[in-house]
Protein backbone atom coordinates (compact mmCIF):
# COMPACT_ATOMS: atom_id res chain seq x y z
CA UNK A 1 0.00 0.00 0.00
CA UNK A 2 1.67 3.29 -0.81
CA UNK A 3 0.85 6.01 2.25
CA UNK A 4 2.52 9.83 2.63
CA UNK A 5 3.58 12.02 5.48
CA UNK A 6 4.17 15.60 5.49
CA UNK A 7 7.95 16.93 6.26
CA UNK A 8 8.27 20.44 7.01
CA UNK A 9 5.31 20.90 4.15
CA UNK A 10 6.68 18.04 1.89
CA UNK A 11 5.06 15.38 1.06
CA UNK A 12 7.60 11.61 1.40
CA UNK A 13 5.44 8.92 -0.32
CA UNK A 14 6.24 5.32 0.81
CA UNK A 15 5.47 1.75 0.12
CA UNK A 16 4.01 -0.90 2.90
CA UNK A 17 3.99 -4.09 2.57
CA UNK A 18 1.93 -4.27 6.03
CA UNK A 19 2.01 -7.20 8.32
CA UNK A 20 3.28 -8.23 11.13
CA UNK A 21 6.90 -9.03 10.14
CA UNK A 22 9.90 -7.51 11.15
CA UNK A 23 10.31 -4.44 9.35
CA UNK A 24 12.98 -3.86 6.69
CA UNK A 25 13.52 -0.27 5.45
CA UNK A 26 14.50 -0.23 1.85
CA UNK A 27 16.25 2.55 0.68
CA UNK A 28 16.30 2.39 -3.64
CA UNK A 29 19.11 4.04 -5.72
CA UNK A 30 19.71 7.04 -7.41
CA UNK A 31 17.28 7.98 -10.48
CA UNK A 32 14.82 5.10 -9.03
CA UNK A 33 12.02 4.69 -6.25
CA UNK A 34 10.00 2.63 -3.82
CA UNK A 35 8.75 0.04 -6.08
CA UNK A 36 11.96 -1.14 -6.95
CA UNK A 37 11.55 -3.24 -4.18
CA UNK A 38 8.06 -4.96 -4.73
CA UNK A 39 9.99 -8.27 -5.93
CA UNK A 40 11.85 -8.26 -2.71
CA UNK A 41 8.73 -7.81 -0.32
CA UNK A 42 7.23 -10.85 -2.20
CA UNK A 43 10.35 -12.64 -2.21
CA UNK A 44 10.75 -12.52 1.54
CA UNK A 45 7.02 -13.15 2.16
CA UNK A 46 5.10 -12.36 5.94
CA UNK A 47 8.02 -12.58 7.57
CA UNK A 48 9.42 -9.45 6.86
CA UNK A 49 7.29 -6.11 6.73
CA UNK A 50 9.41 -4.25 3.70
CA UNK A 51 8.75 -0.67 4.08
CA UNK A 52 10.40 1.28 1.29
CA UNK A 53 10.51 5.17 0.52
CA UNK A 54 10.59 7.55 -2.74
CA UNK A 55 13.41 9.05 -1.07
CA UNK A 56 13.52 12.83 -1.35
CA UNK A 57 13.06 13.89 -5.21
CA UNK A 58 12.61 10.84 -6.30
CA UNK A 59 9.33 8.84 -7.05
CA UNK A 60 6.32 10.26 -5.66
CA UNK A 61 7.80 12.27 -3.19
CA UNK A 62 8.30 16.27 -3.33
CA UNK A 63 11.73 17.86 -4.57
CA UNK A 64 14.03 19.32 -1.84
CA UNK A 65 16.11 21.82 -1.10
CA UNK A 66 19.16 19.82 -1.18
CA UNK A 67 20.12 16.29 -1.36
CA UNK A 68 23.01 16.26 0.93
CA UNK A 69 23.05 12.83 3.47
CA UNK A 70 21.46 14.74 6.21
CA UNK A 71 18.83 15.10 4.33
CA UNK A 72 18.01 12.10 3.33
CA UNK A 73 19.39 10.66 6.54
CA UNK A 74 16.64 13.00 8.35
CA UNK A 75 13.77 11.65 5.95
CA UNK A 76 14.47 8.27 7.00
CA UNK A 77 14.15 9.05 10.77
CA UNK A 78 11.07 10.99 10.41
CA UNK A 79 9.46 7.76 8.37
CA UNK A 80 10.40 5.34 11.28
CA UNK A 81 9.21 8.34 13.85
CA UNK A 82 5.47 8.50 11.74
CA UNK A 83 5.20 4.64 12.10
CA UNK A 84 6.45 4.24 15.99
CA UNK A 85 9.21 2.03 14.74
CA UNK A 86 11.51 2.67 17.92
CA UNK A 87 13.03 -0.12 17.87
CA UNK A 88 15.43 -1.01 16.06
CA UNK A 89 14.70 -2.32 12.17
CA UNK A 90 16.90 -3.90 9.37
CA UNK A 91 17.71 -2.06 7.08
CA UNK A 92 18.84 -2.19 3.24
CA UNK A 93 20.02 0.14 1.01
CA UNK A 94 20.98 -0.14 -2.68
CA UNK A 95 23.38 2.58 -4.77
CA UNK A 96 22.47 6.17 -3.30
CA UNK A 97 20.43 4.04 -0.83
CA UNK A 98 23.22 1.81 0.28
CA UNK A 99 25.62 5.20 1.31
CA UNK A 100 22.42 6.49 2.86
CA UNK A 101 21.82 3.76 4.57
CA UNK A 102 25.51 3.74 6.18
CA UNK A 103 25.34 7.11 7.30
CA UNK A 104 21.59 6.71 9.09
CA UNK A 105 23.00 3.75 10.81
CA UNK A 106 26.26 5.30 11.65
CA UNK A 107 23.82 8.48 13.03
CA UNK A 108 21.69 6.22 14.53
CA UNK A 109 23.02 2.98 15.68
CA UNK A 110 19.91 2.46 18.42
CA UNK A 111 17.37 2.61 15.48
CA UNK A 112 19.29 0.03 13.14
CA UNK A 113 19.70 -3.86 14.06
CA UNK A 114 20.66 -5.39 10.66
CA UNK A 115 22.57 -3.44 8.21
CA UNK A 116 22.64 -4.52 4.21
CA UNK A 117 24.55 -2.06 1.31
CA UNK A 118 23.88 -3.87 -2.09
CA UNK A 119 26.76 -2.48 -4.41
CA UNK A 120 27.14 1.05 -2.16
CA UNK A 121 30.85 2.31 -2.08
CA UNK A 122 32.32 4.63 0.35
CA UNK A 123 35.32 6.19 -1.12
CA UNK A 124 33.53 8.33 -3.85
CA UNK A 125 35.61 10.65 -6.15
CA UNK A 126 33.99 12.67 -9.23
CA UNK A 127 37.20 13.31 -11.71
CA UNK A 128 36.81 15.98 -13.97
CA UNK A 129 34.55 15.05 -16.90
CA UNK A 130 32.32 14.10 -19.17
CA UNK A 131 30.91 11.56 -17.25
CA UNK A 132 28.28 9.28 -17.73
CA UNK A 133 25.71 11.25 -15.97
CA UNK A 134 26.15 14.20 -17.94
CA UNK A 135 22.67 13.66 -19.78
CA UNK A 136 20.79 14.71 -16.71
CA UNK A 137 21.90 18.03 -17.59
CA UNK A 138 19.92 18.38 -20.57
CA UNK A 139 17.06 16.42 -19.71
CA UNK A 140 13.04 17.49 -19.49
CA UNK A 141 10.98 17.32 -16.45
CA UNK A 142 7.46 17.91 -17.82
CA UNK A 143 5.43 18.09 -21.66
CA UNK A 144 1.34 18.04 -22.07
CA UNK A 145 1.69 14.09 -23.39
CA UNK A 146 4.08 11.16 -22.47
CA UNK A 147 4.42 10.83 -25.68
CA UNK A 148 6.10 14.00 -26.21
CA UNK A 149 8.18 13.87 -23.22
CA UNK A 150 9.87 10.54 -24.03
CA UNK A 151 10.04 12.45 -27.80
CA UNK A 152 12.53 15.07 -25.74
CA UNK A 153 14.43 12.71 -24.22
CA UNK A 154 18.28 11.27 -25.78
CA UNK A 155 17.33 7.82 -26.84
CA UNK A 156 20.61 6.55 -24.85
CA UNK A 157 18.66 7.88 -21.25
CA UNK A 158 15.94 6.60 -22.51
CA UNK A 159 16.25 3.25 -20.34
CA UNK A 160 16.96 5.51 -17.27
CA UNK A 161 13.34 7.53 -17.49
CA UNK A 162 10.74 5.69 -19.25
CA UNK A 163 9.66 3.13 -16.64
CA UNK A 164 9.04 6.03 -14.11
CA UNK A 165 7.36 8.88 -16.58
CA UNK A 166 4.08 9.56 -14.58
CA UNK A 167 1.00 12.19 -15.42
CA UNK A 168 0.85 15.23 -13.31
CA UNK A 169 -1.83 15.53 -10.86
CA UNK A 170 -5.25 17.33 -12.29
CA UNK A 171 -4.25 16.07 -15.74
CA UNK A 172 -2.48 18.76 -17.40
CA UNK A 173 0.60 17.14 -18.52
CA UNK A 174 3.23 14.27 -17.72
CA UNK A 175 7.20 14.34 -15.75
CA UNK A 176 9.94 12.25 -15.02
CA UNK A 177 10.11 10.41 -11.87
CA UNK A 178 13.06 13.00 -11.33
CA UNK A 179 14.04 16.01 -12.04
CA UNK A 180 17.49 16.24 -13.79
CA UNK A 181 19.35 18.89 -11.68
CA UNK A 182 18.28 17.26 -8.66
CA UNK A 183 19.88 14.39 -9.57
CA UNK A 184 23.38 15.95 -10.44
CA UNK A 185 23.05 17.70 -7.42
CA UNK A 186 22.36 14.31 -5.19
CA UNK A 187 25.30 12.66 -7.16
CA UNK A 188 27.97 15.33 -6.50
CA UNK A 189 26.74 15.30 -2.69
CA UNK A 190 28.16 11.56 -2.86
CA UNK A 191 31.74 12.49 -3.71
CA UNK A 192 33.79 12.06 -0.43
CA UNK A 193 35.55 9.63 1.69
CA UNK A 194 33.23 7.51 3.75
CA UNK A 195 35.17 5.05 5.50
CA UNK A 196 34.41 6.84 8.90
CA UNK A 197 30.94 6.33 8.77
CA UNK A 198 30.63 2.66 7.27
CA UNK A 199 32.98 1.93 10.25
CA UNK A 200 31.16 3.85 12.71
CA UNK A 201 28.16 1.28 12.94
CA UNK A 202 28.69 -1.85 15.00
CA UNK A 203 25.67 -4.11 14.09
CA UNK A 204 25.80 -7.06 12.03
CA UNK A 205 26.34 -6.07 8.39
CA UNK A 206 25.77 -7.84 4.87
CA UNK A 207 27.83 -6.46 1.88
CA UNK A 208 26.43 -7.76 -1.67
CA UNK A 209 28.63 -7.03 -3.92
CA UNK A 210 28.32 -7.29 -7.78
CA UNK A 211 31.89 -8.35 -9.02
CA UNK A 212 31.62 -6.59 -12.37
CA UNK A 213 30.42 -3.32 -10.63
CA UNK A 214 31.18 -0.08 -12.29
CA UNK A 215 30.77 1.68 -8.69
CA UNK A 216 32.30 -0.67 -6.02
CA UNK A 217 35.97 -2.13 -6.99
CA UNK A 218 36.27 -5.45 -5.81
CA UNK A 219 39.25 -4.20 -3.57
CA UNK A 220 37.32 -1.77 -1.45
CA UNK A 221 34.56 -4.08 -1.29
CA UNK A 222 37.12 -6.43 0.08
CA UNK A 223 38.68 -3.75 2.53
CA UNK A 224 35.24 -3.02 3.58
CA UNK A 225 33.69 -6.60 4.72
CA UNK A 226 38.06 -7.21 6.29
CA UNK A 227 38.14 -3.78 8.08
CA UNK A 228 34.67 -3.52 9.61
CA UNK A 229 33.70 -6.56 12.80
CA UNK A 230 30.68 -8.88 11.69
CA UNK A 231 30.24 -7.92 8.26
CA UNK A 232 29.49 -10.46 5.89
CA UNK A 233 29.73 -10.79 1.92
CA UNK A 234 28.10 -12.03 -0.67
CA UNK A 235 29.48 -11.57 -4.19
CA UNK A 236 26.63 -11.64 -7.73
CA UNK A 237 27.76 -11.98 -10.91
CA UNK A 238 26.99 -8.56 -13.03
CA UNK A 239 27.54 -5.02 -12.97
CA UNK A 240 26.21 -2.51 -10.79
CA UNK A 241 22.18 -2.94 -11.67
CA UNK A 242 22.86 -7.02 -10.64
CA UNK A 243 19.40 -6.16 -8.32
CA UNK A 244 17.49 -5.71 -12.02
CA UNK A 245 19.33 -8.02 -13.72
CA UNK A 246 19.96 -10.65 -11.62
CA UNK A 247 16.48 -10.47 -9.11
CA UNK A 248 16.53 -14.06 -7.91
CA UNK A 249 19.92 -13.83 -7.07
CA UNK A 250 19.25 -10.25 -5.16
CA UNK A 251 16.36 -11.50 -3.65
CA UNK A 252 18.05 -14.82 -2.53
CA UNK A 253 20.94 -13.32 -0.51
CA UNK A 254 19.13 -10.81 1.02
CA UNK A 255 16.70 -13.77 2.41
CA UNK A 256 19.34 -16.20 3.50
CA UNK A 257 21.23 -13.54 5.51
CA UNK A 258 18.05 -12.20 7.16
CA UNK A 259 17.01 -16.01 7.81
CA UNK A 260 20.87 -15.84 10.07
CA UNK A 261 19.88 -12.64 12.05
Amino acid sequence: MRHTLDIDGRTLSYLDSGGTGRPLLALHGGMSEARAFTGLATALGEEWRVIAPDQRGHGDSDRAPDYRREGYVADAVALLDHLGLTEPVALLGYSLGGLNAYHLAAAHPDRIGVLIGVDANIDIHIPAGPHWFDFLGALPYTAPTREELLAAVDPAALPFVTDGVRALPGGEGWRLAFHGQDMLDSIRACAGDHWDTWLASTCPALLIHATGSQALPQATATAMVTRRPNTAYTPLDGDHFVPFTDPEGFHAAVAEYLAKV
